[in-house]
């Protein structure tokens, strides 16, 4: 017997949010809300990136799963405040993409950052003994210079996941790879400018967005409702709601805690 009518979730678009610097948690709670957009069978999804980019690993994980999503399902991408680097390679999962004109977004790069505190272990008499299998095991530590070897070793690796990025960027907005390198050197522009170079499709708002999103599903834009899939709250935190709100703390402690995850490894993430 064939039911006459479908599922609710036929008819709503799923909305899944990045939000903060993209790493290990950003990449499992958003590929299991892709799971759950293709288990209950939307039609579409509305991405929407506030992001200003993050790990390399992680972002490619979250667009090879978006470009497999993509196979069965419309994918429109929102980019809000910024989305720049490492949401900008997330974006490039999405069928469509649309900006604010003052979005921030490009910082299309590749950086990795170690800290030197020699001359600071100096002053307070301490020093370290290292006992290594090769000569590069302790690259990037902080308690010394980088020799000549290692800046090549680590330039060329930069140099690789950055070719990785062009070439993506390139073939998702279907662009030449030399057009996509003269504006791929880590600057930042509008959403506006992101248009002119053809980064972007329309500009609009995250309404704008949903609009398309529907139309592109052959949904009604004025009926068709989001269904935003998040992670659960803890009961605490829904029981008594604002009062135990801590956003700005936790958001600060979110950074430290990716800055010291992510010291010595290469990054699509912007640093105003």
């Amino acid at each position: 017997m064939i039911w006459p009518f479908k599922p609710r979730y036929r008819k709503q678009i799923a909305h899944i949010e990045i939000t903060g610097a993209i790493a290990g948690d950003t990449r499992k709670r958003v590929l299991e809300a892709l799971k759950t957009v293709e288990e209950r069978k939307f039609p579409a999804l509305l991405l929407r990136i506030d992001s200003p980019g993050g790990t390399v690993g992680d972002s490619q994980e979250i667009y090879s799963a978006l470009k497999r999503l993509g196979e069965k399902v419309k994918i429109v991408a929102s980019f809000g405040n910024i989305s720049a680097s490492g949401g900008v390679y997330v974006g490039m999962g999405a069928e469509y993409i649309v900006a604010n004109p003052g979005t921030i977004t490009g910082s299309i790069g590749v950086i990795i950052r170690g800290n030197n505190l020699e001359r600071l272990l100096e002053k307070v008499g301490v020093s370290f003994k290292v006992i290594k299998s090769g000569p590069y095991k302790d690259i990037l530590s902080f308690d010394r210079e980088l020799t000549p070897p290692e800046q090549q070793i680590l330039q060329d690796l930069i140099d690789t996941s950055y070719q990785q990025f062009i070439e993506t960027v390139a073939f998702a907005r279907k662009l030449p790879i030399e057009q996509v390198k003269s504006f791929a050197d880590g600057r930042v522009f509008t959403g506006q400018q992101a248009l002119e170079l053809g980064l972007v499709d329309r500009l609009g708002t995250q309404e704008d967005a949903r609009r398309h999103t529907a139309e592109l599903a052959g949904l009604d834009p004025e009926k068709t409702e989001l269904c935003t899939l998040e992670k659960p709250k803890p009961f605490l935190n829904r029981v008594l709601g604002s009062s135990l709100d801590t956003s700005g703390l936790s958001a600060y402690k979110s950074w430290l805690e990716f800055e010291l995850s992510a010291s010595g490894l290469p990054l699509w993430l912007y640093r105003p």
